[in-house]
């Protein structure tokens, strides 16, 4: 088909010998493959079967294919069907003309051998393990979806475990339906006398038919058996076992968005695994199984795919290689074992954003709503959030306009640092900054950034030049990048000192006029303070005045739907009294 092909294969077309407990370590693995007589003669035209006689099987359906027939509600037509039978077995044997040379012991090596059902002619024999490959491990073809694990090799599905309930609960709804039918239609005996006329026909509603009764009272002609009405005690029996078989079946029905209880996340999470338990372990297991099935595929694609192998997608070409499928990629499936529904993914993504909101200088918020969009399975998040500015580099200006308005700054190394370092010092010395301790500060921190960018093009341009440092970088590489970071410290060192000394000159002046300044910069803040109380206590007044203008029109809109009721009931009453008197 010249593509990688996944079959499901039924449990009947599967035969493995009656000791097997796993397919991994099964001795014996026989696959019972049903082909039209043109697939086969097709594989015999290409050489992938011997060219023999064969012999069509015209046996009749199994019991497992009747049963199969009787739920699709289909019959066989009247035409025999013939069908070729093909037996393909993953066999561990010992042939005369591929024997293991390499042991003394005859030991057998894994094969697949193709048998004709029919006529009993072998039709190939491959060998099943890579040519060099020294312990001859078997290639598997087959994986194992298991519901839960089992006595045996098929393990227990899902009619093994809620099997007996639903049969229960079948059984009781069979009761109380024949016995609401036989309560709605009563039977019993009649006298062999009497004489109905039209009995054969139902009665219609008024309808009294001519009884010919010999004799007596008519009741006495009739008796009616005693069926009773279905039993409440049953009913309630058929909720129980259907709970019963809800509750193993599916996870625990528990509104976790709608609680109205405000349980903890804690309590909520608990809640949920626990509900989730027998459902959580058939996803892992089933998990499991799909991550061999598709490392399966991945090397179907590492053996047979091509060096390079195109494909369209939407607007553009796309290409895959057969290095991609090799022994460094493992494919795995795209899920998370331990979360196996929308509503728990759902949960926990927002129970990830309360406790990040909660401290939002931990966190990344943007990512913690970015989570809860996925688990909502929400396209195009990237234009329902506001995306993400990436910090360039800017003037010396913008960055003082941009510090003033609370916006981080950040340096870049092929800046000039020194032009940066003295237009920032220059702007902090305004009155504006120097009554701003957040603004000075982050002043500070960002020349801070441009003193250790500095310091480290300095200290890196040297060590280029120096052949001894390149010497050392190539001999003893954590040696040298000890003594660069030396190196670059004590640069850091000596410009932060050129700096501290540069500022205490520029700060030499009369102390009168340092102590008016520092009087003018306290009254300033006093100011700025009173202002922000004066404007807090406004929002407060005002949020105060609007309540009250909710209560009030509260109030009145009571007063008026009570009004409007007392006059809806006046009318009635008026209506009433009219009706009387006429």
């Amino acid at each position: 088909m010249q593509r990688a092909v996944s079959k499901f294969i039924p449990a009947e077309d599967l035969v493995v010998p009656y000791y097997a407990t796993d397919l991994m370590e099964c001795e014996r693995i026989t696959h019972v493959i049903k082909m039209g007589e043109n697939e086969i003669l097709k594989k015999q035209a290409s050489g992938f079967y011997r060219d023999v006689e064969l012999k069509p099987t015209s046996a009749g359906p199994t019991e497992i294919e009747k049963k199969y027939q009787e739920l699709e509600g289909v019959t066989p037509s009247t035409d025999k069907q013939y069908s070729y039978s093909v037996l393909e077995m993953h066999v561990d044997c010992n042939l005369e003309e591929f024997e293991n040379t390499n042991s003394e012991k005859e030991v057998k090596v894994p094969y697949i051998i193709t048998i004709d059902e029919g006529s009993g002619e072998v039709l190939s024999i491959y060998r099943n393990y890579k040519p060099n490959d020294e312990t001859k491990k078997r290639d598997e073809y087959f994986v194992h979806f298991k519901f839960l694990p089992g006595l045996g090799f098929y393990g227990f599905g899902l009619t093994h475990m809620i099997g007996g309930l639903s049969r229960t609960a079948t059984q009781s709804l069979r009761q109380l339906l024949d016995a609401g039918t036989l309560s709605n239609l009563p039977a019993g005996f009649k006298s062999r006398g009497i004489r109905i006329r039209d009995d054969d026909q139902p009665f219609q509603p008024g309808e009294f038919r001519d009884v010919d009764a010999p004799g007596g009272n008519i009741k006495d002609q009739f008796q009616i058996l005693p069926f009773k009405e279905p039993s409440a005690t049953l009913y309630q029996l058929m909720g129980f076992v259907v709970n019963a078989g809800q509750k193993f079946a599916a996870i625990t029905n528990m509104d976790t968005g709608n609680d109205l209880q405000n349980r903890a996340v804690g309590t909520t999470v608990s809640l949920l695994e626990r509900g989730s338990r027998v459902m959580s372990a058939i996803h892992k297991r089933c998990y499991y199984s799909m991550r061999r099935e598709f490392r399966l595929l991945s090397k179907v694609f590492g053996t047979y795919l091509p060096p390079i192998y195109p494909y369209s997608v939407y607007g553009a070409d796309q290409a895959v290689k057969q290095t991609d499928f090799d022994d460094r990629v493992d494919v795995i499936p795209v899920a998370d074992p331990n979360i196996m529904s929308m509503a728990q993914r759902v949960t926990l993504a927002n129970e990830n954003l309360k406790i990040a909101m909660s401290n939002p200088m931990m966190h990344n918020l943007r990512e913690a709503y970015r989570r809860v969009y996925e688990a909502l399975g929400t396209q195009d998040i990237d234009q329902l959030l506001i995306p993400q500015e990436q910090p360039v580099p800017k003037d010396p200006a913008t960055e003082n306009m941009e510090v003033l308005q609370q916006k981080p700054l950040k340096a870049f190394p092929e800046q000039d640092h020194d032009a940066h370092i003295n237009t920032h010092r220059a702007f902090m010395s305004t009155r504006m900054v120097q009554i701003n301790p957040q603004v000075y500060s982050a002043l500070q921190a960002h020349i801070s950034e441009h003193v250790s960018m500095k310091a480290q093009g300095e200290v890196g341009a040297m060590v280029a030049e120096d052949p001894m440092m390149q010497a050392q970088f190539q001999n003893d590489p954590d040696g040298a990048k000890i003594q660069i970071a030396s190196m670059v410290a004590r640069r850091v060192a000596e410009l932060t000192l050129e700096l501290a000394q540069s500022e205490a000159m520029g700060q030499q002046k009369d102390p009168l006029v340092a102590l008016k300044e520092r009087e003018l910069d306290l009254k300033a803040m006093d100011l700025q303070r009173k202002s922000e109380q004066d404007m807090s206590g406004n929002e407060i007044k005002e949020n105060e005045i609007d309540e009250r203008l909710d209560i009030e029109r509260m109030k009145l809109e009571n007063n008026e739907d009570q009004a409007a009721e007392r006059i809806r009931i006046a009318d009635a009453k008026l209506d009433i009294a009219r009706k009387k008197k006429k």
